[in-house]
């Protein structure tokens, strides 16, 4: 049952903070969810994993890409349950929501999970040199995110006439915009639709409202200057990132988060 954490400081874009395989997977119950991207992927047996009330069932070669502090537990369906893992940071981890189509899970297939199955498998081989080439594992770390980029389900909503109407140009906005006092009734108002029709349909392709994609979005941003900024102030910081209030800004890093951004920024 191998597995391995980062000992060393995060210097790299995209790092493993842990990665592992052939692991006896027990119950996990997290309420407030986990603080990075996680991936879990079955190598033998069969699991259950909910997240947010929506059950998937991983079956051997499948996975399931979780985005941070989503509620969640998985469990095993089989009499054991062997499975691989890999959780990411990295100085530039902010911007993996918009790698992976700013979507709360994503579920990969059997085609793609023997891709990564064999990645990790090469990944723990080579774990020892890898270690201390931190470049080096950082590539292997971005060719593994890269997967959850192509996944079918990205595929699919660019065929999805509603998303690419409405949804897309304002994901765009935000992207654009984050740092500017933008509401969701100035979004809704761009593609002129209500702000709860929007909302409907972001919850519908993504999992999220407007306003939490937002708020989101603008968290991410914030984790990034946190980490890759080690002096700039959290007022410019709350400024940066579209936040006209400090105090608003740092309750709602904390309720995202589940740490303040000082002490987000001591743990990175």
């Amino acid at each position: 049952m191998p597995i391995h954490y980062r000992n060393f400081p995060v210097n790299e874009p995209f790092i493993f903070d842990s990665i592992g395989c052939l692991w006896r997977q027990d119950r996990v119950v997290r309420p407030k969810g986990f603080p990075l991207y996680h991936y879990l992927q079955t190598e033998q047996g069969r699991g259950i994993v909910k997240v947010q009330g929506t059950e998937y069932v991983l079956n051997e070669g499948e996975g399931l890409l979780i985005s941070p502090f989503l509620h969640h537990s998985y469990s095993r369906d089989s009499e054991e349950w062997l499975t691989a893992f890999a959780t990411f940071t990295g100085t530039l981890e902010g911007s993996i929501d918009k790698l992976v189509g700013n979507r709360p899970t994503v579920f990969i297939d059997k085609e793609q999970g023997a891709l990564i199955g064999t990645l990790i498998g090469e990944i723990m081989e080579d774990w020892e040199s890898l270690s201390a080439d931190t470049h080096a594992l950082s590539l292997r770390c971005y060719c593994l995110l890269m997967y959850f980029t192509r996944s079918r389900h990205t595929r699919a909503l660019a065929d999805e006439p509603l998303y690419i109407r409405y949804v897309a140009p304002v994901i765009k906005e935000i992207e654009t915009r984050y740092n500017t006092e933008l509401t969701v009734q100035d979004l809704s108002g761009m593609v002129y639709v209500t702000p709860q029709y929007l909302s409907r349909l972001f919850r519908r392709f993504l999992g999220y409202s407007v306003y939490e994609y937002l708020t989101t979005f603008r968290i991410n941003k914030a984790r990034e200057f946190l980490v890759s900024n080690p002096r700039m102030e959290v007022q410019q910081i709350a400024a940066e990132t579209g936040f006209s209030d400090t105090s608003h800004f740092i309750a709602m890093f904390k309720k995202t988060t589940g740490v303040t951004p000082l002490e987000f920024r001591r743990l990175n």
